[in-house]
């Protein structure tokens, strides 16, 4: 139990913690689009993801996948400027993108799962059986990003019913500055 806990706060660490501005900012891209009345759908869009984190983690710690530190740690805000992006060129066109958006909650997740990769690695003994320790970092994941998304959703919901704000302009403004800040991150982590 004790091990549980540990991996379970190590996950929460990972989402909620000032080091994981570029998972945060993903979370905050991948939703944008959303309402708050699409909590559900809010909570299957972050669960497809940390799916995908999951399964690559666990490859990552059975060494079946690996993949340099350095173009992970580029992939990841290459990840969040496509997201962001995708929300600015398509924000017209909501319903096309929400549908879009699990596939790519998947498909992302993949990537940012090796981003723990090589610490997990470490951390996780040959000996020692994965299914506690990535249980507990998962769930730990899961409840962190659930936070993270009810801030939000609180936040959209104060910004729309009782400031007025345009559902667009909140789409363009959090989009475009999710995009400035992960695309500097992926200039400054250039793997060459």
């Amino acid at each position: 139990m004790q091990d549980f806990l540990f991996y379970l706060k190590l996950g929460w660490e990972h989402i909620i913690s000032l080091d994981a501005l570029d998972h945060q900012l993903f979370v905050l891209a991948l939703i944008a689009v959303y309402s708050y009345t699409n909590w559900k759908k809010i909570l299957v869009l972050v669960t497809a993801f940390t799916i995908g984190h999951s399964v690559t983690l666990a490859l990552s710690i059975l060494d079946i996948v690996r993949i340099s530190s350095k173009w992970v740690e580029f992939l990841i805000p290459v990840t969040i400027v496509l997201t962001s992006l995708g929300n600015i060129v398509m924000k017209n066109k909501k319903q096309g993108l929400m549908k879009v958006n699990y596939y790519l909650a998947l498909i992302f997740g993949l990537i940012h799962g090796m981003g723990f990769a090589n610490t997990a690695r470490v951390m996780i003994a040959k000996s020692q059986s994965i299914f506690i320790p990535l249980l507990g970092f998962n769930i730990g994941l899961e409840l962190g990003q659930i936070v993270i998304v009810s801030a939000i959703l609180i936040l959209l919901f104060i910004l729309l019913k009782i400031f007025k704000v345009n559902k667009k302009d909140w789409i363009l403004f959090v989009s475009s500055g999710v995009f400035a800040l992960s695309l500097k991150m992926a200039l400054e982590r250039i793997p060459f």
